[in-house]
C-alpha cells in the first residue's frame, strides 16, 4: 500500500466508474485516499477529556494506582493494551481488568469497582463500555473511586453516568462531528493523546504515540466501525506499522512472509487477528488475549498465542454446531409468508458464539437476526442481534426495552437480556414493527457495485484497489458483476468450499482464464450446486458476483476472485 494514489485522474477506469456510481466527488475521493493525519478533526475535542487527563496526571504525580477496565471483545482488549503501553511510556504500570462474558457480563459493575479497590486502584478508566452503567458510577462515588468512562456506544440510559469524567463522542450533549465514528480504541487513543499533550505543557516529554495506532487499527477494523476519513487514516497508519511492529504480541499473528510486506490487509485483521483475539473471551475469559498484546518478548507472546489458537479452533467447532441448529430451526419455521426476521432460541446454545451465529443467519437469509440462549441466572435469557440492510436495529430494539433487563449496542449490532417469559411478546412486537418498515430498508440485498468485462480484471485494478485499503462499513470493498462467465472446472475443498476456474472472452475474442474461490459455498441457502451450475451454463449462461483478491502461494501471487454468487442466466 503506497502512501498516496495521486492524482485522482490516474485511477483505474473501473474505479472511476465505481466512485461515480457511489456519488463521490473528486474532493471526496481525495479525502478517501489521503494519509494526512494533520487535517483530521482534533481527536481531543471531546467533553471531559481535559478533566480526565488532569485527574490521571495528578494520579501519576502522586503515585496513586490507576486501573483500566475494558470490554472482553477485540475493541475492548486492544483499548486496554493501548493504554497499558501508553502508561508504561509515562513510567508506570497500571492494573488491567476485564470481565467474563459468563460471570459479570458486558459493562462495568459494582463488583468491578470492588475488584479495583482490592488492587488499591484510586482512578479507574473504562474503555469501550460504561456509558449505560449509571448505577456503577454512583457506586464508585460512594466507594471513593474516581471513575473515568471512555466509550463510543450510544448514550441511551436515563441520564449520563455521574462519573468523574465521561468521554464519549456519542454522548447526548456532544456536538456532531466525525469523531462519532471512532471505535472505543480510538477514544482511548484520544485520551492518551490528551495526557501526552498536557504532560508536555508541564515539561515532561514522552515518546511518540504513533506505534499505538497499531492497536487502533486492529480494534477499529474488528469492531466494524464506520470507515470515515478519520478512521481510514488512523487505521492506514496502524496497518502500515505492523510489519515492523515493536510489539511481540502483534507480530505473533503474522507469518515471516507476511511481515516482509509494506503493510497488512484489513481482511487479514477481520478474518484472522480479530477472531483469535475474540476467541478466549467467547469461550471463557479474555485474559490470554490481553496478556498476548502486552507481552514483552517473543517466547511469552508465543505461549499466549498458542492458547488463542486452541480456543479459536474450539470456537469454530461450537459455532458450526450452533449455526447448523439455528439454520434448521429457521427453515422448519418457514411458512410461505414473507420472512421479516429470524428470532431463534435454544437453552443450550453457547453464549460466546451467538453473535457470530446471528451474523451468519443474516448472511444466509438476508433479514435481521436475534439469537437467544439461557443466561446464568435462572429464568433469564440473553441474545445477540444483528441488522440487515439499512435497518437501525438499536432503534427497533429500543421500542421493546420495557421487556428487557439489560440492553445496549448501536445501529448494526446489539445485545440484551430479558425474562424468558417475555420471549413470545418480544417476538410478536418485533414482527409487528417490521411489517411497518419497507422491505428494502430491512433486508440485505444481493447488490453489486458495477459490471465489468473479464479483460478489465487485471493487476492494475488489483493494485489500485489495494491502495484504497482498509475496507469497512461506509467504505465497502466493491462487489463486481460479470456476465457470460463460463465454469471451465471446479474443485470441492474440505467438503465446504469451491475453487472455480472461469473462462471468458475479452476484446478481440481473446480467451481469458481466472481463478476464483467461494468459501462455505456448499449447503448455502437457495444456491445451486456447482454441478447444477455447470450443467445449466450451456443453456442460460452464468453471471458471477465477486470481490477481488490475491492468492499468495510459494512466493507467487495470482489474481483471485472471491466469489459470492454464481447466478444462472445473464441477469
Amino acid at each position: 500500500m503506497n502512501q498516496q494514489l495521486s492524482p485522482v485522474s490516474d485511477l483505474n477506469p473501473v474505479l472511476v466508474r465505481l466512485f461515480k456510481k457511489r456519488g463521490l466527488k473528486p474532493t471526496d475521493v481525495e479525502a478517501m485516499l489521503s494519509w494526512n493525519l494533520k487535517d483530521i478533526p482534533t481527536l481531543t475535542d471531546m467533553i471531559d477529556l481535559p478533566k480526565a487527563s488532569e485527574r490521571l496526571i495528578r494520579a501519576i504525580e502522586n503515585g496513586e494506582r490507576i486501573g483500566v477496565y475494558g470490554d472482553y471483545d477485540v475493541d475492548g482488549t486492544t483499548s486496554c493494551a493501548l493504554l497499558w503501553h501508553f502508561f508504561v511510556m509515562t513510567g508506570i504500570e497500571i492494573e488491567v481488568f476485564q470481565p467474563s462474558r459468563f460471570v459479570e457480563g458486558y459493562g462495568v459493575h459494582p463488583s468491578s469497582i470492588d475488584a479495583a479497590i482490592e488492587k488499591g486502584v484510586k482512578v479507574l478508566i473504562t474503555v469501550d463500555c460504561g456509558i449505560s452503567n449509571t448505577a456503577t458510577a454512583d457506586y464508585a462515588n460512594e466507594k471513593g473511586v474516581d471513575l473515568i468512562i471512555t466509550d463510543h456506544h450510544r448514550d441511551a440510559a436515563p441520564h449520563i453516568p455521574r462519573a468523574y469524567a465521561v468521554v464519549n463522542p456519542n454522548r447526548r450533549d456532544e456536538k456532531d462531528s466525525e469523531l462519532k465514528t471512532l471505535a472505543g480504541v480510538g477514544v482511548a487513543f484520544a485520551l492518551a493523546l490528551q495526557i501526552k499533550n498536557d504532560l508536555a505543557l508541564k515539561g515532561k516529554e514522552i515518546p511518540t504515540l504513533y506505534p499505538l495506532l497499531q492497536f487502533v487499527a486492529i480494534g477499529t477494523i474488528s469492531d466494524l466501525a464506520r470507515m470515515s476519513p478519520v478512521n481510514l487514516r488512523l487505521t492506514r497508519h496502524g496497518l502500515k506499522q505492523i510489519p515492523t511492529s515493536q510489539y511481540p504480541g502483534v507480530r505473533q499473528f503474522f507469518s515471516p512472509e507476511e511481515l516482509k510486506g509494506m503493510t497488512v490487509s484489513s481482511e487479514r485483521i477481520s478474518f484472522h487477528v480479530g477472531p483469535h483475539i475474540n476467541s478466549k473471551g467467547r469461550l471463557d475469559h479474555p485474559e490470554r488475549a490481553m496478556k498476548l498484546l502486552i507481552a514483552g518478548n517473543a517466547s511469552e507472546s508465543l505461549e499466549h498465542f498458542t492458547h488463542l489458537e486452541v480456543a479459536n479452533r474450539d470456537r469454530r467447532v461450537i459455532q458450526a454446531e450452533v449455526f447448523a441448529q439455528a439454520k434448521k430451526e429457521v427453515i422448519s419455521g418457514l411458512s410461505g409468508s414473507e420472512l421479516l426476521i429470524n428470532i431463534v432460541y435454544q437453552p443450550q446454545w453457547h453464549e460466546g458464539v451467538i453473535g457470530i451465529v446471528a451474523s451468519k443467519l443474516v448472511e444466509t437469509f438476508e433479514v435481521p437476526a436475534v439469537v437467544f440462549t439461557d443466561a446464568e441466572e435462572e429464568g433469564v435469557i440473553k441474545a445477540s442481534a444483528r441488522t440487515a440492510g439499512e435497518l437501525n436495529l438499536f432503534d427497533l430494539l429500543e421500542s421493546c426495552k420495557d421487556l428487557f433487563i439489560k440492553f445496549g449496542g448501536h445501529k448494526a449490532a446489539a445485545g440484551l437480556s430479558m425474562k424468558k417469559e417475555n420471549f413470545p411478546a418480544f417476538k410478536e412486537r418485533m414482527l409487528n414493527h417490521l411489517k411497518t418498515i419497507p422491505a428494502p430498508l430491512r433486508t440485505k440485498t444481493q447488490s453489486y457495485d458495477i459490471e465489468v468485462g473479464i479483460e478489465e480484471i487485471n493487476a492494475h485494478l488489483v493494485k489500485d484497489l489495494d491502495k484504497l485499503e482498509p475496507w469497512g462499513p461506509g467504505h465497502e470493498k466493491p462487489v463486481f458483476r460479470m456476465k457470460n462467465a463460463v465454469i471451465q472446472s471446479y474443485k470441492i475443498m474440505k467438503d465446504a468450499h469451491v475453487r472455480w476456474t472461469f473462462m471468458g472472452t475479452g476484446s478481440g475474442n481473446k480467451k481469458v482464464m481466472l481463478q476464483g474461490i467461494s468459501f462455505n459455498y456448499l449447503g448455502k441457502w437457495n444456491e445451486s450446486t456447482p454441478d447444477e451450475l455447470f450443467q445449466m451454463q450451456e443453456k442460460s449462461g452464468l453471471t458471477i458476483q465477486f470481490t477481488l483478491g490475491v492468492n499468495k502461494f510459494n512466493g507467487n501471487e495470482t489474481i483471485q476472485l472471491m466469489v459470492d454468487r454464481v447466478i444462472p442466466g445473464t441477469v
